[in-house]
């Protein structure tokens, strides 16, 4: 009961079936069955069930009832802070910036179309049913390479550091729509859908996901709070020090570097500061963004 009333519970409450979602069924305790498909990777030995479904594409898959093992850590010691943004998908503390793979414009122009032409079908036709599957499977390719960039990016990650630290960011409440109430209606509501698309098209779950799956009890989240206005050099804290999207620029020591990498070293360094320059535990909170020397 506690995890039907759970709202982080991933398996999410029970809904009625609906057609084109969610096909398939369920096959337990059965072996020796041969398959005539394309395999993605080799089958686990030892596994019994399996589940067959089959996506808003129309393609079918089977999965089988197996945890795979986690990467072996590589046991050098290296820590990497990854910050998670739109124009840059995953900076890295080392320098690296990492982008998903976004359609281009053809593919989007052709997006556009369908919609407007599955929008003026009549619900329940063939035409509107050949309509949604050819977006679906539009859709589906353009999933499937988030997919296979976090799959990579991951794995990646999992095998050269050992410990990888995040933002930690509730995605979901960032993506809501301010839309509002007909009471109280929302503000910027183009634009606040426009930047969740964006959010939801960089991947930032499904990265931080799959990163856990690989490397367990080796990701750590960090509060996101000003690690973009700190300096990762002196550690001041400044609004203004971020010149643009792309540009750091410390207003206290002048040091200079890309804003995504910057953040990404003061998440790699686990610095994260309060409002008023301390981390709200150790330092006075009722004092102003302070210069915080190194120790020496």
């Amino acid at each position: 009961m506690a995890a039907f009333f759970d709202r982080h519970n991933p398996a999410d409450r029970p809904s009625w079936r609906k057609a084109g979602r969610n096909e398939g069924f369920r096959i337990v305790g059965r072996r020796g069955h041969k398959w005539d498909v394309r395999w993605s990777r080799p089958v686990p030995p030892g596994v019994k069930s399996y589940r067959v479904t089959m996506d808003r594409a129309g393609r079918w898959h089977v999965a089988f009832a197996a945890i795979p093992k986690p990467l072996t850590a590589p046991g050098n010691g290296q820590i990497v802070g990854v910050d998670r943004g739109v124009a840059v998908s995953a900076a890295l503390s080392t320098g690296e910036l990492l982008r998903v793979p976004h359609p281009g414009t053809h593919e989007h122009k052709r997006v556009l179309r369908l919609q407007r032409r599955l929008a003026r079908a009549k619900r329940g036709s063939n035409r509107r049913r050949r309509v949604r599957l050819t977006l679906a499977r539009l859709k589906a390719r353009q999933a499937d390479r988030r997919k296979d960039w976090a799959e990579k990016i991951s794995t990646d990650l999992a095998r050269r550091f050992d410990l990888i630290r995040v933002e930690d960011l509730d995605v979901k409440s960032m993506t809501r729509s301010a839309r509002g109430t007909p009471q109280e209606p929302g503000r910027n509501v183009r634009q606040k859908a426009g930047l969740n698309r964006s959010i939801r098209a960089s991947g930032w779950g499904g990265l931080v996901r799959r990163m856990y799956d690989k490397a367990p009890g080796r990701v750590e989240k960090i509060r996101p709070a000003f690690t973009s206005q700190r300096c990762s050099v002196c550690g001041h804290v400044a609004a203004e020090s971020r010149k643009s999207q792309a540009l750091f620029a410390c207003v206290a020591c002048n040091f200079t570097l890309n804003a995504d990498v910057n953040a990404a070293r003061n998440i790699a360094a686990g610095h994260a500061v309060t409002a008023r320059g301390g981390d709200g535990v150790t330092r006075p909170r009722n004092r102003e963004p302070q210069l915080l020397l190194p120790p020496v």
